[in-house]
C-alpha cells in the first residue's frame, strides 16, 4: 500500500472505493495489464501478443463441445494404495487439490457433438495437482474410451501434464500400457483418436498416449516433451536451440500435425473428425 493511499484511507471525510481485486490479470509473456472480463471472453488469450493461458477442464469442455454435453462420472479407484507420504501425506494433498477443483480428479470426460458431430472429449487439468497421470486418471481416460466406442464416435482428449504421479509409483507408470491399449481398440474399430497438446505436456503423458494419436494439434507455444530442459542439456553438453520442446518447432520437425490458435480449435477438429470419421453404411 503506498503513502498516498494510507493517507486517503485515513481521512474519514473521503468516499473509499471499494474496488474488487479479480479485476486485472498480468500476461505471463509480454507483462501487460489485462482486464479480466476481456481475457476471458478471449478464450483466455492475451489479445496483446497471443499467449495461451492454461483454462481448467470444464471451460475447455465448454470451448470444445455444443450446449448439452453429458459429463461422464469419473470412475473410483483406490485412493493411495501405497500409503506414500513425502512431506504431506499423499491423502492430505488429494484433499488440497480436491478443495481447489469441482472434480475428483485430473481428468475429466464429456460426451456430446462437436458443432453437430458426434465426439468423446477427454481434457486434463493443470491445475490439479500439475495434471499427474494416476490410476484415476488413467481410468477416466479408458473411461472415454469405452464411450466412444459404444457411441461410435471420435476420441479427443486434450493433454496438459507434467507427467505420471510419483505419490502412485509403478502404479501410475502401469496406466501409459493401459491407455495404449485403448487407443489400439479404437484404431481397430476405425474411430478417429486426436490429441491436442496444450501447455505443458511433458512427462509419462507424452510418453504414452499424448503421442498416439491419428492427428496432433498442438497450441501455439505449447511446451511439450518428455525430459526438462535443462536435463538434456546437462547430459548432452550442448546448447539447445531457440524454441526447443515448443509447438512450432515441433511442428517444423514433424512430431506435430498441426498447430491451430485456441478461436479455431473447435472449428479444425470438426473438420477433422469429417475426415476421419468412418461413413455408416446405406
Amino acid at each position: 500500500m503506498s503513502w498516498l493511499t494510507r493517507v486517503r484511507n485515513s481521512l474519514p471525510f473521503v468516499a473509499k472505493r471499494e474496488t474488487p481485486d479479480n479485476l486485472w490479470i498480468k500476461c505471463p509473456s509480454c507483462q501487460e495489464m489485462l482486464f479480466v472480463k476481456e481475457y476471458e471472453e478471449n478464450l483466455s488469450v492475451c489479445p496483446r501478443c497471443g499467449h495461451h493461458g492454461r483454462i481448467n477442464a470444464d471451460t475447455r469442455l465448454a470451448q470444445l463441445l455444443d450446449e448439452g454435453f453429458e459429463l461422464l462420472p469419473q470412475p473410483e479407484v483406490r485412493e493411495d494404495p501405497l500409503k506414500f507420504r513425502d512431506t504431506k501425506k499423499y491423502t492430505d494433498r488429494i484433499k488440497q487439490a480436491r478443495a481447489k477443483n469441482p472434480h475428483r480428479d485430473a481428468f475429466s470426460v464429456g460426451s456430446g457433438l462437436i458443432d453437430g458431430r458426434p465426439a468423446v472429449v477427454g481434457v486434463q487439468d493443470f491445475s490439479f495437482m500439475g495434471g499427474s497421470m494416476g490410476m484415476a486418471v488413467g481410468a477416466a481416460f479408458c473411461a472415454g474410451a469405452e464411450e466412444a466406442l459404444s457411441r461410435g464416435c471420435g476420441y479427443i482428449v486434450c493433454t496438459a501434464a507434467g507427467g505420471a504421479r510419483m505419490q502412485e509409483g509403478i502404479l501410475s507408470l502401469m496406466q501409459m500400457p493401459k491407455a495404449t491399449v485403448m487407443t489400439r481398440r479404437l484404431r481397430e474399430a476405425g474411430l478417429p483418436y486426436i490429441v491436442v497438446l496444450t501447455d505443458p505436456t511433458t512427462g509419462g503423458v507424452t510418453a504414452s498416449y499424448a503421442m498416439l494419436g491419428d492427428i496432433h494439434v498442438a497450441e501455439p507455444g505449447a511446451l511439450i516433451g518428455f525430459a526438462g530442459q535443462r536435463v538434456i542439456q546437462d547430459t548432452i553438453r550442448e546448447q539447445l536451440p531457440e524454441g526447443f520442446q515448443r509447438a512450432e518447432y515441433l511442428h517444423k520437425h514433424g512430431m506435430v500435425d498441426m498447430v491451430v490458435p485456441r478461436v479455431e480449435l473447435k472449428e479444425r477438429l470438426a473438420t477433422l473428425l469429417d475426415y476421419l470419421q468412418p461413413a455408416k453404411a446405406a
